[in-house]
């Protein structure tokens, strides 16, 4: 998450305004599971309905088993007078699994019709999830493609960690955003990062408002009142990052690199910090590039939102999300650093479950520090030594490795999680270390990643062992001792 609003100080992949504001392999980008050759009879096989839930330890129901989503084609019509979303979603997916029902996350919403390739299947609702079961058995290594209608009116939920996450109708229009769950609120989905895909989206709103979503556009068109805004997201993404803002917006465009740069304020924002702040994306992702290896996306951009239920920030792909309160007191490239550093770091290398977030927001908020190395001259070693010797003996009792649902995206996971990467990098110096952070990101690109095989792969490139580091640093419940090389 960016940085949660305690005040207005950078924290991770959502960065809070006001206090701190605070993020399985798929298929491979850009392509459909592919049906299995010649599979055994039906008739010999046993199926069974696909679990109702990920597995994740923090958040057991969150997502379900059974399939593999590699691409979502989300089509919705919003109309903000009456806050009525109606959709039709594709899900081009393979079973894992022999399957008589599987299970997709939607919350609240009207279900009209379920197609499993193309033949009618029944449906049917508990709480947030969409029984399917399709006319015939899913043999596991076939692809298969289903299609939901919907409508009604969307609703967030609410988290026990951040509160209110997903669809929020506003003033002129809506949106869509939250950690660690939001999409289920306007479009049926596996919602847990482990099962990343790629997304095709089709916003239709009234002609006059914009719906700024993930990826590269794709152009719009308009009949009859309503403009279609397309969005194309073609690298693997995790379904939490997902997001829509509808509304005015002062938009501005561009290209850099070659890849198209989009960015929004809402118009209701006074021009100048927010604009002044999200203009340097590229300037902060240029830099960021250097450290960690090349740039993962096909676009740039950010969007920022005036509304008191979004104290955060929020690193959804390739554009970020970011609250106006960030920018209240002048320009902020901190908190753009830190949702940008995302990309590499629980974008592009997602988690495998939520436990080992610290890997999103340790990596980022070192982001910061670097960042502000380079651009400030303030040194991260400074920032380390600031964090380190004035924290109190609360702060080091929560484990940033393993805190609990309760301290998913406390200041420990971030702050610790950063001198966490600074012990690292003390203990094997920056030749190895920069290496470390660049292997990291260019082995797991468009995939998942654990702890555990974080801290191998650090031990591989540096050829030094650092289990001890890492348990005092991550899963120790009192100050660890001052980091020396190794």
């Amino acid at each position: 998450m960016g940085l949660p609003r305690r005040a207005l100080r950078v924290a991770g992949g959502l960065v809070l305004t006001g206090a701190l504001l605070a993020g399985c392999d798929s298929a491979p980008a850009g392509s459909d599971p592919a049906p299995a050759a010649a599979p055994s009879s039906a008739a010999a096989r046993e199926f069974k309905p696909g679990a109702a839930g990920a597995g994740d330890p923090y958040f057991p129901t969150y997502g379900n088993g059974g399939y593999d989503v590699g691409r979502y084609t989300v089509k919705v019509r919003y109309e903000p007078a009456k806050d009525r979303l109606s959709g039709t979603t594709t899900v081009h997916a393979a079973a894992t699994a022999d399957l008589s029902a599987f299970n997709l996350d939607l919350a609240g919403m009207t279900v009209r019709s379920v197609t499993v390739d193309g033949a009618p299947a029944k449906h049917s609702r508990k709480g947030d999830e969409l029984v399917v079961t399709p006319a015939h058995g899913l043999i596991a290594g076939n692809g298969f493609v289903v299609e939901v209608a919907y409508e009604g009116e969307p609703a967030p939920l609410e988290n026990e960690v951040l509160g209110l996450g997903g669809f929020l109708h506003t003033q002129t229009g809506a949106i869509a955003l939250g950690q660690p769950e939001s999409a289920s609120t306007w479009f049926p989905v596996n919602d847990h990062p482990s099962d990343k895909a790629t997304y095709d989206f089709e916003i239709t709103v009234p002609d006059g408002l914009t719906a700024v979503s993930n990826g590269v556009p794709a152009g719009r068109s308009g009949s009859g009142g309503w403009t279609t805004w397309k969005w194309s997201e073609r690298q693997p993404m995790a379904s939490y990052l997902s997001f829509v803002v509808i509304g005015k917006l002062r938009v501005t465009t561009g290209e850099h690199k070659g890849r198209p740069v989009f960015s929004a304020v809402e118009s209701g924002i006074s021009e100048g910090a927010a604009d002044e702040s999200i203009a340097k994306t590229v300037e902060v992702a240029d830099y960021l590039e250097s450290v960690f290896g090349p740039y993962p996306f096909e676009a740039y951009g950010g969007v920022v939102v005036s509304d008191s239920r979004i104290r955060y920030a929020l690193e959804t792909q390739s554009r970020p999300v970011y609250s106006a309160g960030f920018f209240r007191q002048g320009v902020n490239t901190g908190v753009v650093a830190h949702e940008l550093a995302h990309q590499w770091y629980g974008d592009s290398v997602a988690l495998s479950r939520w436990q080992d977030i610290w890997l999103n927001e340790g990596l980022a908020t070192y982001a910061e520090w670097l960042w502000a190395e380079h651009s400030e001259g303030r040194r991260a070693a400074a920032a380390f030594a600031t964090r380190y010797a004035g924290s109190p003996s609360q702060f080091w009792r929560t484990p940033p490795g393993k805190p609990g649902v309760a301290n998913l995206f406390s200041d420990a996971v971030y702050q610790r999680g950063g001198m966490t990467v600074h012990a690292l990098r003390v203990a094997v110096g920056d030749k190895a270390f920069f290496e470390i952070l660049k292997t990291w990101a260019a082995e797991k690109r468009n995939s998942n990643g654990t702890t555990e095989e974080f801290v191998a792969l650090a031990e591989r490139v540096s050829g030094k062992k650092l289990k001890g580091l890492f348990d005092a640093w991550l899963y120790g419940t009192t100050r660890p001792a001052e980091p020396k090389p190794l």
